[in-house]
């Protein structure tokens, strides 16, 4: 193997040491005392057991017998989650053929970011992961339960999960996904109505109509974001079948892998025990963050990949993501990185040609243990033979200008950097940069929210060389709301010629582009962060090639700006979180209150 990925994985391994310690010992008592619920007493199962059928009810009061626990984002306004109204009933009829349940065994919110971004709600989504690790334990904590199956994708919804699941290692857990709708526009028409729209050529009518036919059925959305991203690092984990993240939603294929799905978690809850706690150690972390680096995703899983770590036992930092960038190349170019979108992906051979491209570097540990047969299955693709659910093992990509092909990249590097100066330390995502794009040298305008860059906009006051800071925007602030509204707008002024870069202590997530963004600056403003120093005029340079951030000025002698943010914690539920901003860690250790 790579030597720089042993040497992340051992950094990992020994400053985590005590901490993992801690947990698998936790996880190993829990072993230990067997099956959860013979420990129950027969008024708890009996309510248990209350509403089953009497072959349902025999079954889960048998303890050699398997009760699989089914915990649901459900929702139907969340087109990728939509689909797994009617898993329960078919998760149940498979286990119940094979003599064993299944029981739903609690539900967890499911906020859709596209539906909220820009608006009050945007400001608790990501405090909603941690609500959602918390639902998930709920839910698990019945005690009722040999497995379970996480009905889960998008952005916070599926980490929250995870993590929330962490808490109970001990039982086997994996993912089910639903799919990606299929290709509705061109990613190019999307980008070039929106910033028509925003530069007053287009009404909302023209607008609406272009978006409806981005957003269409059920799936999930197709460009390659948080919720893709999940997918497709949580694959490389070993935490679903091999192949099975971008499997089109609906297709015959897509029910094959529920099937396999479900019989493979009866067969690790049996004699093949995989508990999760097993699953996800330094070597399948570690594989997750190549797999991010390698495809260009999201740069939320620069703190949600820290916070399942920390859940984990593990601490990683965004060093770890740093050192492992240097090494690992850019190997896919889905957009926001190119054109294609995620179905473009997965037929250029999908997250398996991805990892055996990895691994033909030796940028993946192959030892690790994934929650279905060994990680050379997760070289393979699925495919229905005969009416049988096969996997045939992948040889190279089938679309040179998606995946990179046997020994060629799109970039040495990978797609996220960590940069550092005089302001702080925030999170770059180069992938989707230009390279002449990739430093800016510009004077600051200064603004506490991106409602204020868009009335700055429309006034005209943005047009000139400028890096656009916005501050007060991180997790103690206002929960650290993606700030999507200022895309087509910086993107309309680099059209326009100018020099224009974002600098933030908030998030962007997988869909941010070409616009050089640095993101999550820590310290946040909040905090005493010198991001909430800079004022108008202040020369700024950022470098995405040598990883710099710095602002020409004397920052000491400089107060934070004093902001009013009560109007962003209270409305559409914001108040019922102020627990949340008090308490939440930095986003470069995990933007969580959990321990």
């Amino acid at each position: 193997m790579d030597k720089a990925i042993l040497e992340v994985t051992r950094n990992i391994v020994e400053r985590s040491k005590d901490r993992r310690s801690a947990y698998v010992s936790r996880m190993e008592k829990h072993m230990e005392r067997g099956v959860d619920r013979s420990r129950l007493a027969c008024g708890n199962l009996a309510h248990v057991v209350s509403v089953c059928s009497q072959q349902d009810k025999s079954s889960i009061l048998d303890f050699t017998k398997i009760n699989l626990g089914i915990v649901t984002a459900y929702s139907d306004m969340v087109s990728a989650h939509q689909p797994y109204e009617r898993y329960p009933d078919m998760i149940r009829s498979i286990v119940r053929t094979l003599g064993h349940t299944a029981q739903v065994a609690g539900s967890v919110p499911a906020m859709c970011d596209g539906v909220t971004q820009g608006q009050e709600g945007m400001d608790i989504s990501m405090f909603s992961r941690d609500l959602i690790a918390q639902a998930t334990a709920v839910g698990l904590s019945h005690n009722a339960f040999d497995c379970n199956i996480l009905l889960g994708i998008c952005d916070k919804i599926a980490p929250g999960q995870i993590i929330g699941a962490l808490s109970f290692g001990h039982l086997p857990s994996c993912f089910m996904p639903s799919g990606p709708m299929s290709t509705g526009i061109s990613n190019d028409e999307k980008v070039r109505v929106r910033q028509q729209f925003v530069s007053g050529e287009v009404g909302s009518d023209v607008l609406q109509d272009m978006e409806n036919k981005a957003y269409h059925s059920p799936g999930t959305c197709t460009f390659y974001g948080t919720a893709n991203t999940n997918q497709l690092v949580f694959e490389a984990m070993g935490l679903m079948l091999p192949g099975s993240a971008f499997v089109p939603v609906d297709s015959d294929l897509r029910q094959q892998l529920n099937i396999e799905t479900t019989k493979n978690m009866v067969a690790v809850s049996g004699a093949m025990k995989r508990p999760l706690y097993k699953i996800i150690d330094e070597k399948s972390l570690v594989n997750s963050l190549v797999a991010l680096i390698a495809s260009g995703g999201s740069t939320n899983h620069t703190i949600h990949m820290i916070a399942i770590a920390r859940a984990a036992g593990f601490i990683i930092t965004w060093d770890d993501f740093d050192a492992l960038s240097d090494v690992v190349p850019l190997l896919a170019r889905v957009y926001p990185n190119g054109p294609a979108d995620i179905n473009s992906f997965q037929q250029a051979g999908g997250v398996p040609t991805l990892m055996k491209m990895l691994n033909d570097r030796g940028l993946i540990h192959m030892d690790a243990t994934p929650v279905y047969g060994s990680m050379q299955d997760y070289l393979t693709l699925p495919e229905i033979s005969e009416g049988q659910l096969i996997f045939k093992p992948v040889m190279d990509s089938k679309n040179a200008e998606v995946i990179a092909p046997n020994g060629q990249y799109f970039s040495e590097t990978g797609g996220l950097k960590v940069l550092s100066g005089n302001i702080g330390r925030g999170v770059m995502k180069v992938s989707a940069v230009a390279a002449d794009h990739r430093t800016v040298s510009a004077p600051a305008l200064v603004f506490e929210s991106q409602h204020l860059v868009k009335e700055a906009y429309e006034r005209g006051e943005l047009d000139r060389d400028a890096v656009i800071v916005v501050h007060h925007n991180g997790p103690a602030a206002n929960g650290m709301p993606e700030l999507h509204m200022l895309m087509p707008i910086l993107g309309s002024q680099m059209a326009k010629g100018f020099k224009t870069a974002l600098l933030t202590d908030g998030r962007l997530s997988g869909a941010s582009g070409k616009v050089p963004a640095v993101i999550h600056m820590t310290p946040e403003a909040k905090r005493g962060g010198n991001i909430g120093k800079i004022r108008d005029g202040d020369l700024i340079t950022i470098n995405g090639d040598t990883n710099e951030v710095f602002v020409e000025a004397d920052l000491e002698t400089r107060e934070v700006l004093d902001v009013d943010l009560s109007h962003t914690i209270v409305g559409s539920g914001r108040e019922l979180f102020n627990i949340f901003r008090q308490n939440i860690s930095s986003a470069e250790t995990g933007a969580t209150i959990l321990e």
